[in-house]
Formats: C-alpha cells, structure tokens, sequence
C-alpha cells in the first residue's frame, strides 16, 4: 500500500534557536510536507487517488476498514488536555516566592518547631496555591463545558465482501479510514482529507482553514478528471475537500486520502499540544520576582552580620535575619495575584468572557496591538445585497426586479447570494411577483458556466409584448454572462452592446470589485418562439440590465468599538484569509486607515528583521495561511508589544497560541478554543473592549500591591540596619516582624477589589522590573526617616534607651510600622491627592481600619506578654500622629516630584 504522507522527519531548526522558534519550524515544515502530498494528489486523475490508497469507487469491505482502522488509528487529530487536577494543584505552587517562604519556614521549623511562624507561613503558602489551583480548575471545567458532546456521523460507501454491491451506512467520523469512499450532501462536515470522484455544484466552506467569508465551488467532476486549476496551495484544489470544512450546497462522493495527525488540519493540531510560549505576563512575574529576590540575598547577610557583630548573639541575629528576610518577601504576592485574576475572572465572566487561563487576564490588559480576523468581527458574517446597478453603476429597481424573479423561481437549492436578494426584496423594496408570472423552465448552475437561468411565461412584464411570452433571466459571473451579451439596456432603451460599451461596462463591474463587492450580472431574453424547455444553447444573444452586488457588512457597532479600543491604546490590525479587496473595503467602512494592503505570499519571501519593521507599519493582511498568521504575531512580540489574538477557525490556532493572550468564541472549531486563553460568549470586539478593561484593573491593583509592598519592606529593613547599628538591643522581635507582615498583608488581601482610576484603564499596563526597583529605592527610604524620627522619639523623649526598657522601644516602633505601612496604601493606590481626589473601595477602606485598630489594641492586649509588647503611655499618641501626617505630606510632595521626573506612578 503507498504510504499516504510523507513520513520524512521534519527539518530542525538551528540549535541556537529557541523553543519557541524551532516549534514554529516544525509546524512549518510538517504543514508544508502535507500540503505538497495533497497538492500531488490533487494533480492527479481520481482513479490515481485511488490506487494511492489501496482502494477502489466501490469503497472497502468492512474487514479491510476494520484492519485499517487498527493500523491508522482513530481519525481524530491532537488535543490539548488540561492536567489532571494533581498536576494542576502542583503548578499552582510552582512560584519562587513560594519557594522562598518554604525555605524559611524550613529553617524556622528547623531551629525552633513551635515558632509560631512556622505557621503563619505555611498559612500563607497554602491559601495562595489552593487558591489559584481552585479558580484555574474552574476555569477550565467551565471552558470544557463549552464544546458540543455530540457524537458526529458521516455517510460511507462500504461493502461486506469483495464480491457484494457496495451500500451506505452512517459511521462515527472517528472511524473513517483511508480508502473510505465518503458521500457528501448540503450540511456535511468533511471528516477527512478527501480526492472528489465525482460532484454536482458543490459548494464548500472553508472559513476555518482559509478565512474565506464565501463559499467555494468545487469542480464538478468524474473519477477522470484532474483539477480545474493547478495549485500548490490544497485549500485552493478545486478537486479536494479538506478535515475540518463543511457542505453549503450540491452533493459530491471522495475518497479518504488522509486521516487523523496525517490531514492538513491535523498537521497543524498536532504541532499546537505541549508547553505554552512564555507570555507578557510570565517574564514580568519573573523579572520582578527576581529583583525582589536579588535585594534580599544581599541584605539579609548584611543585616545578620551586622547584628552579630554589634549584639554578640549570634543565634538571635540568625532568626532576626530570617525575620528580616520573612519581611522582605513580598509573602502574600503569589495569593494578592491570584485573588486579583480570580476575581477578574469573576468580573469578566458577567461580561460574557470566560477565562481559560489566569494569566491572561493581565495580559489582555497589558495588550497594546489586537490581530483580528474580519469575518463575523468586524461583519456580521452574512452576505447582503449591498447595491442593484445599470449599466452605467447608477442604481435600478428594474436589475433588482429581474435578479429577484430569477432567485424566487429557481428550483435548485438557493446560494446566500440568491437569499440576500430575496431578503433584500422582503426590507420593503417595491418589486411585485405576480400570479401572471409561471415558471416554464430552468437551466440550473453549474461551475463550469457558473451562471443559472429561467424562462418565466408573462402576461404583463415590463417591455412585454402580450399574453404568453417568455422571458429568460440569467444570473451568473460578469465574464460568462457578458460574453452571451449583444445589446444593453441604456436608459430604458435597448442599444447593440459595442466594444467600447462592452469595456464601459466591464469598467463599472471592475470599480465595484475593487470596493470589495462581489459583483453579478443580470441579464435578458425575450424568446422569439415559445416553447416548453430550454436549454444552454438558448443563452445567448441576451441584453445585460445591470450588476448585482453582494457584501458581508460591517456590523454596525464595528467603528465604534475600533473607536473605543484606540482610544484605550489598542492599535487594531486586519490578518485575514479573505481577499485584499473585500479586506480593505469592510476596513475602510469601519473606520479603519488601511494603507497598503499586504498579502500572505509577499512575508513568505521577508526574513524576520524585515519582517518585523513591515508589521509595524502594515494594518492589514489579506489571503494569510496558519504559518503566516503566527509568524505575523511573533513579528509585532519582537517590537517589544503585547499581542493579543482574535480568532476562531482553524487556521488561526498557531497563531492564538503564540499570541500573549490568545482570544476565540464559543461558536470557534474546538482546536481554536483549545488554543485560545480567553473564549467570548459573543464574537463582539464591544465584549473584549470590557474584558481589555477589567484586565488593566487586576494588574493596576497586582502592581499597587507589589509597589507598596516591596516599598515599605525596603524602608523597614533600612532603618533595621540603622538600628541594627546604633541601638544595642534587638529594634524589634523576630515574632513583631512576623506579626507586622501578617496583619499588614492580611490587610492587602482587600486590593482586588479596589477600584483604578480612570485615567489609568486608558492606557495599555505592562510589567517593568526596573520602575518597580526605581520606586522602591525612591519611596522606600521616605518612611525610614520617619522610623529614625520615631526612634529618636522613643530613645530621647520616653527614655527607651536600654536593654530593660527594650520592650517599651519596639512596641512604640510596632505601632508606628504598621500603621505607616498600611495608610501608605492610600498614597501609593493613585496618583491623586488620597481621600479627597481619589477614594479606595470601601473593602480596603475597612481592612485599613482593621489593621490600625489591631496594631493599637495588640500591645494592650492578653497576647502582649507572649509577644513581647508592653502598654504605651498615653502621651505616645499625639507624637505618633504628628510623625504620621509628617509621613503622608512628605510622601505626596515626593509622589508629585517622581511623577513629574518619569511620568508615571503604578
């Protein structure tokens, strides 16, 4: 038997390449290896197609299938399954943070297995990982639940023995074989890789695989023939239909020449599966999580030698060294990050957008440039009769009189195109069908002609000459039409169809196709001697009335919602599988500046620099592939932006996965919701501007989170290295520490659910390492100064200046800590004067009050001795908030300043 595809392993891509790349080449290669076998295949007569596969017209036996069946495996191409829920809840844990707080509560437990802290911090690790394993199981539960559990069928031609008549039966798709001869009808799906052996004005989908809004004619055909028209491309064979396309109209018989990971949809799948390129939001976790760590390996050893030297207890720097280390370590990240895309998620999902993955949420709002297919985005995915014109592009109810009566009397299954003329005539124009009017006979369509007549018997027609007449009206192609043409109707009047004329007209059909409108001719025949059938010698001769022309429209909230997305810092660019100038027409409508539309083959011949420096400038791509699209999206990631992915056919998958956030609807073919990280319940760019919305919020408070936390962590354990250095006793307990953190981290738990400023949903958010280091070391040390104020305060003005007045110095440090950090907050959480400009949601307003109320009740409570706290006299207080509002001026004076240095602020 001969091997169906080419097995020869595809090329490797240079070592020195990435991952990423080097997936990419193998996509390339292997889709490559399988369009040329097909190509081939198409070249070739039917009977070819069949011995390729061992197989013959009258289809296999039911043991020959069965035998294949078990050689080739089942016909289903790969999938991305979600981990079972154990390798889920392990990857929830997979953060370094995580692995920090694991290390220290190792080493605390290690030195001391009742110290409280040992809990505290395993608490912390747990609610964090159990809360993010929870929401993405979730998400991706109600993701699954999305897909249709259908089982799907098709008709195939199988025989019980070599000898017996062959007879259809219906079989589960999944055990189509090579060789199978498959029958085809309107409504089918294709189940394989098919060779036509035989067709009758097929008319196929092929949306998902091409981009291609209409559908397209197959040629009718017999075992014998080759294709129509040569081509490398297989979507564009006119002699094969494709896994993954579906039957609009006509019927057809193929045989099965691919299957499974072997069909061009398939070798497309199959490279989708496994590990995720790292997006946005990955390297800008990393880096800053790395930042964070570098800070703390060098300034726990400096605060532990210190201490040692100064204090001789070497045992007791240690443990305030890992207290210092516990406090440096922004612990409630990992959970503040995944509290804040659980409840985006939530948020999301009441704008009719389900979250397949976490982190896309904040990719989604950090994306500043969305590659978007144009059919059912930016249109309405349905074709409309958009203008009904004469002969000189002036509109004519009479060429819509004529189109109409043609598509109303047909007897064949109506196209879209003969719809949209009966469903325009139905909005209300003026065109009356008559009861004079009777059907004599129809000439059908074919592909070869590709036009369709009808004689009607008229009484009283326009132009009619009495009782009993026939009329011919064809519809078709402008060429095959006007080649049948040898007078006009100009003005009411019929005149000989001149070269000259002929040219004008052609010019009129021309402009309209350049406006990417799908242009027919209508045209006319009174016939001479009536009689009761016609056939297609009797086209000719005829009169041309006009042009009818066809769109799929822009939906009319398309412009608006562009409108509302650039305004938010979105540029829109147009990479679709339809044609340049339907492309550039619906852009144009939709407010969209086009430019210079680029086509899918003239990447092909680019390297990636050039390639990079075209996508930038380019808004619209037209007749794009798989390959294409994604090379495309990795182009615009290389110029430093954060891509975002609209799609929902097959041929968009590479490209949805390579994206930073990948974005599909419920109504996309299950490979693109697999690949996709966000599913929109509605394909409505209005739906995704709200999600783009909610995404820049949860990483506004993800950063507010992480700015104030990693401030005010370096503000204290600076002025612990003061102290450390001057004070001859421990400035606070390594159990205040833990306690500090806690009540304050707990505090922050509220940030997802605080509000961002309006200005700052306005631009696209992304991660950046260095401006968080920047702020750090720039408002951090603001509150040290006020710690060593608070310290001179304590030593000088209430005599805590030795090792039996320590308890006294640390509680009054504690107080003045935690309460510093937590209304830090409110500074930190806008750019605006806090309180009065810009006011917190009112969960971070009660968990503030919380956590002041429990720092000024702990040293007075019963857990004071056990802790290490004693009461504070009541003179404490004023000078306490004194040095706080000192804090809150200084802070807001050097916001405006650093604002106005580098421009922003979160």
């Amino acid at each position: 038997m001969t091997m169906l595809t080419p097995r020869t392993p595809a090329k490797l891509a240079p070592p020195g390449r990435s991952r990423r790349e080097r997936k990419a080449a193998e996509l390339e290669s292997r889709t490559r290896l399988v369009g040329e076998h097909l190509a081939g295949i198409s070249a070739g007569p039917g009977v070819r197609a069949l011995q390729s596969v061992d197989a013959s017209a009258a289809g296999l036996t039911h043991a020959e299938a069965a035998l294949r069946l078990e050689r080739h495996g089942a016909n289903t191409v790969a999938h991305e399954r979600a981990p079972r829920w154990y390798v889920q809840l392990a990857k929830a844990f997979r953060n370094p943070f995580i692995a920090v707080l694991v290390f220290l509560a190792a080493v605390m437990y290690w030195q001391d297995p009742a110290d409280p802290g040992v809990v505290i911090l395993s608490a912390m690790v747990g609610i964090s990982g159990l809360l993010r394993f929870w929401q993405e199981y979730r998400s991706g539960r109600a993701a699954d639940a999305l897909k249709q559990l259908v089982t799907t069928t098709c008709a195939v031609q199988r025989r019980a023995g070599s000898g017996s008549a062959p007879t259809t039966f219906e079989v589960p798709m999944d055990q189509v074989v090579p060789g199978d001869v498959v029958k085809l009808a309107a409504g089918d799906l294709i189940p394989a890789d098919l060779r036509l052996l035989t067709a009758k004005d097929l008319m196929i989908s092929q949306a998902a695989l091409s981009g291609e809004s209409l559908p397209v004619a197959k040629a009718d055909t017999r075992p014998q023939d080759l294709g129509q028209q040569a081509t490398t491309d297989p979507v564009e064979a006119d002699n094969l239909a494709l896994m993954g396309t579906s039957v609009t109209s006509g019927t057809a018989t193929g045989v099965v020449v691919s299957t499974g990971p072997d069909t061009y949809f398939g070798s497309m799948a199959g490279s989708l599966v496994g590990e995720r390129p790292q997006t946005n939001f990955d390297t800008g976790v990393r880096k800053v999580s790395f930042l964070l760590i570098r800070f703390m390996l060098v300034m726990v050893p400096v605060v532990f030698m210190i201490n040692g030297l100064t204090k001789g207890d070497w045992d007791e720097a240690f443990l305030f060294g890992i207290a210092v280390a516990v406090g440096l370590t922004p612990e409630m990240l990992p959970m503040v990050v995944s509290a804040n895309l659980a409840r985006g998620a939530v948020a999301m999902a009441g704008h009719k957008v389900v979250v397949k993955r976490l982190n896309a949420i904040q990719n989604l709002g950090a994306m500043d440039v969305l590659c978007t297919d144009k059919t059912g985005t930016l249109t309405e995915d349905r074709i409309v009769l958009d203008r009904y014109l004469d002969v000189h592009g002036n509109e004519d109810g009479e060429v819509l009189e004529y189109g109409y009566l043609n598509a109303h009397f047909q007897t064949g299954l109506r196209n879209l195109m003969d719809q949209a003329v009966i469903d325009r005539v139905g909005e209300g124009e003026e065109v009356v069908v008559d009861a004079r009017f009777s059907m004599v006979d129809e000439i059908p369509f074919d592909f070869a002609r590709r036009r369709m007549s009808v004689v009607l018997a008229r009484n009283a027609l326009v132009g009619g000459s009495g009782p009993g007449e026939h009329v011919m009206i064809t519809k078709g192609a402008v060429e095959e039409v006007l080649d049948l043409c040898t007078h006009m109707t100009d003005r009411g009047e019929t005149v000989e169809l001149t070269e000259q004329l002929r040219w004008h007209v052609t010019r009129i059909a021309e402009d309209n196709n350049r406006r990417g409108l799908r242009v027919l001719a209508v045209a006319t025949r009174t016939v001479d001697t009536p009689r009761d059938t016609y056939c297609v010698a009797d086209e000719d001769g005829l009169t041309l009335v006009g042009f009818l022309a066809f769109l799929d429209p822009p939906k009319a909230d398309a412009a608006r919602a562009l409108e509302a997305l650039a305004d938010k810092g979105i540029a829109v660019k147009v990479v679709t599988g339809d044609n340049d100038l339907v492309a550039a027409r619906v852009c144009a409508d939709v407010g969209i500046d086009v430019g210079t539309v680029v086509l899918g083959a003239e990447t092909d011949a680019l390297d990636d620099t050039a390639l990079r420096a075209l996508a930038a400038r380019t808004t619209v791509f037209a007749k794009v592939n798989p390959i294409q699209k994604a090379r495309i999206v990795r182009a615009l990631q290389a110029e430093g932006h954060t891509v975002g992915f609209l799609g929902d056919g097959i041929n968009d998958a590479a490209a949805l996965r390579d994206a930073d956030v990948g974005i599909s609807v419920d109504t996309a073919v299950d490979i693109a919701k697999e690949s996709a990280d966000i599913i929109l319940l509605e394909k409505d760019l209005t739906v995704l501007e709200q999600g783009v919305l909610q995404g820049r919020t949860t990483f506004g408070n993800t950063i507010k989170y992480i700015k104030m936390t990693a401030s005010s962590n370096f503000g204290n354990v600076f002025s612990v290295l003061v102290a450390s250095a001057f004070i001859p006793f421990q400035p606070m307990l390594a159990i205040m520490l833990l306690v500090q953190n806690l009540v304050y981290d707990i505090a922050q738990l509220a940030t997802p659910w605080d509000r961002m400023d309006e200005e700052y949903l306005r631009k696209p958010r992304n991660w950046d390492a260095k401006g968080i280091g920047r702020f750090m070391v720039t408002i951090g040390p603001i509150s040290s100064i006020f710690d060593i104020a608070m310290f001179l305060i304590m030593w000088h003005v209430f005599a805590a200046d030795s090792e039996a007045s320590q308890s006294l110095f640390q509680s009054g440090w504690f107080i003045e800590g935690l309460l510093s950090q937590t209304l830090i907050v409110h500074m930190i959480r806008t750019r605006k004067i806090p309180f009065i400009q810009s006011r917190a949601s009112w969960p971070v307003m009660v968990m503030t009050v919380l956590a002041v109320l429990t720092g000024l009740w702990l040293p007075f409570s019963p857990l004071a001795s056990s802790l290490g706290f004693v009461s504070l006299p009541a003179s404490y207080f004023p000078w306490l908030i004194g040095v706080l509002l000192a804090y809150c001026t200084l802070t807001q004076l050097v916001k405006t300043w650093y604002i106005r240095r580098f421009g922003t602020w979160l």
